[in-house]
């Protein structure tokens, strides 16, 4: 009986122990600003900044308690850092790429080239056929007034040629628009590069920190 009663003792006080390393330690400040501890948070302080202590004392986990303006605007402060950081790192990244592709000036000189003959071919082929296309056009224009003018029936035909020519004038003179552009882009961008390629190449470069 005394084994048992002693074996008793032994669970009950396991239990006691176990239950007093597993509760936790909190810290709070109230209104007036004073701290207490407690292994309960107040109600009243529950959506306030809490500490939590391991059982030696020292700071476990720190919750802030923020309210939903807060949380967005820490939200929003977090997003601008990261964007930040991001552009920075990508910054880095290209000076890094134009170091190590090009030796000179002159090496960018001719990349550029390069690219916009590619380029101006396309324009100049654009040109060429949206020329003739208006040629057609203006012919299919030229023949639909003979029509009009002998008070005669214009044939569906024509109707269809006018349609399709004024599409296939429509189309050319958007991609000649768009080479055009993506011309006038690669200039800039090569101008943009070997400025930047000067820069860094004579130390006056603001280039960005590395994170």
């Amino acid at each position: 009986m005394l084994k048992i009663n002693l074996l008793g003792v032994g669970l009950v006080a396991s239990v006691m122990f176990c239950a007093n390393v597993e509760a936790k330690l909190y810290k709070w400040v109230d209104d007036n600003g004073t701290t207490h501890y407690g292994e309960t948070i107040p109600p009243e302080y529950a959506n306030k900044d809490t500490t939590q202590l391991d059982d030696k004392g020292f700071v476990e986990k720190h919750v802030e308690k923020l309210t939903p303006e807060e949380r967005q605007a820490k939200a929003k402060d977090n997003a601008k850092k990261n964007a930040e950081q991001q552009a920075a790192v990508e910054s880095q990244r290209k000076d890094d790429a134009l170091l190590s592709t090009f030796s000179n000036e002159k090496e960018i000189d001719l990349a550029r080239d390069r690219s916009v003959q590619q380029v101006e071919a396309r324009v100049d082929s654009y040109k060429t056929l949206l020329k003739s296309a208006q040629e057609t056009l203006a012919g299919h224009h030229k023949e639909l007034d003979n029509f009009n003018s002998q008070n005669k029936k214009i044939p569906v035909s024509l109707t269809e040629d006018i349609a399709e020519s004024e599409a296939k004038v429509a189309k050319l003179q958007k991609d000649l628009d768009q080479s055009e552009k993506e011309l006038a882009n690669i200039k800039a961008r090569f101008e943009s590069e070997k400025l930047r390629y000067r820069e860094l190449k004579n130390g006056t470069a603001n280039a960005p920190v590395k994170k």
